[in-house]
């Protein structure tokens, strides 16, 4: 009973040790401002929330539900692609609602790949990416990304080094942590090497939402033959603020999108039916609320952004998610992401997330989430001038 196999491959979790020190901080009394986890503080918009407790009074909710998802919850998926994108999807066949991106991403790496099967995965980037493929029993390649790094250049060089060859390409723009963006010619390039490698693509977009300064992130699936190769997961957690929900979905290839549909059905009875009443609204009702949310957050960074400059921290300015990507400053850049961020919780009363915990091309930056309204961030601002 002392041996857990899967648990083995799965290295000690860097946050857990940040996350100690600031709570044993708080115990003291101190009055730690937490800009580390990426959980959104923005409450869900009323109309969501009263969907929700209207769908909850009627007993016939309370039932188990499909693990696919509600037929009208898929068929508002859907509509949601052909307006937003002009992307034409299956409600039957080439979409499935999920309990969250991080779960639909977990079972699908799981019912694609065998042990020993090769996962390719940015690097640094959400630990999930590269995680399912371990806990799945495959084996990662991580691809460099972030400020100075080409990645469709380091995906070609790891390609070619890489044997067995990879079995998928997970991918997220805009990116987690690192903040990058992308255009449609770049997905273009991705469809091209799938095709020419027969690679799965999956790409995680959930900060579809979230951009500034007029960009606008593309849908991967809508590049010619993106179905052909590939899925994309969205979740409702950023856009709509309904992170604790726990509702996404998977829309692309309706062979990816059945496997993960089958092994849903052994693993789940699916999201309690009112959460997913209320997704229909929160994806076919007024999207006013979306463009408050995004607003908050540029608001948010343009704050931290400016306060940081003026203490002496340059950090460029991210086009899109609710992150600020930060190198450490160079007298500090000995430290490490994960000493830096203890001293950021001691000396500054802030908490951030070490790079690190993103993976080993993270060590030189931290991450700062825009969770904390501008009188918050301006105290972090005053406790950060301290240390420099």
């Amino acid at each position: 009973m002392n041996t857990f196999a899967r648990l083995d491959r799965l290295p000690p979790y860097v946050f857990a040790t940040v996350n100690q020190i600031k709570m044993d901080a708080r115990h003291a009394g101190k009055d730690i401002i937490d800009l580390g986890m990426g959980n959104p503080d923005l409450g869900t918009p009323q109309h969501i929330v009263d969907k929700l407790t209207e769908a909850a009074q009627k007993p016939h909710n309370h039932r188990y539900s499909a693990s696919m998802g509600i037929t009208k919850l898929r068929m508002a998926i859907s509509s949601w692609y052909k307006r937003r994108y002009d992307v034409d999807i299956d409600p039957d066949t080439e979409a499935i609602v999920t309990i969250g991106a991080k779960e639909g991403i977990s079972h699908l790496v799981l019912v694609t790949i065998r042990p020993g099967d090769v996962v390719f995965t940015p690097n640094p980037t959400y630990p999930i990416h590269p995680y399912s493929a371990i806990i799945s029993g495959g084996d990662v390649r991580g691809i460099p990304v972030g400020p100075g790094n080409d990645f469709f250049e380091n995906l070609m060089n790891a390609t070619r080094q890489t044997w067995p060859r990879p079995k998928i390409l997970i991918i997220s723009y805009p990116h987690n942590p690192t903040t990058e963006v992308v255009d449609i010619e770049f997905f273009e390039k991705i469809v091209d090497y799938a095709k020419e490698h027969d690679i799965l693509i999956v790409h995680d977009f959930a900060y579809a939402d979230l951009a500034f300064d007029g960009y606008e992130p593309p849908s991967f699936l809508q590049v010619k033959g993106a179905k052909d190769v590939g899925v994309e997961f969205f979740s409702l957690s950023k856009s709509y603020s309904m992170p604790g929900w726990r509702v996404g979905f998977c829309v692309g290839n309706s062979e990816v999108v059945g496997a993960l549909r089958r092994i849903k059905s052994y693993l789940d009875y699916g999201i309690f039916q009112p959460i997913q009443i209320a997704g229909i609204v929160a994806l076919n009702g007024p999207q006013e609320c979306v463009k408050e949310i995004c607003n908050t957050y540029k608001e948010r960074r343009d704050a931290l952004i400016t306060g940081l400059k003026r203490v002496g921290w340059e950090i460029e300015s991210p086009k899109a998610t609710m992150f600020v990507w930060g190198k450490i400053p160079d007298q500090f850049l000995h430290m490490g992401s994960v000493e830096f961020s203890k001293m950021l919780i001691n000396e500054a009363q802030v908490a951030v997330s070490p790079g690190l915990g993103f993976g080993e091309y993270g060590d030189d930056f931290v991450r700062f989430a825009l969770i904390e309204n501008h009188m918050r961030i301006n105290q972090a601002i005053r406790g950060i001038r301290k240390i420099m």
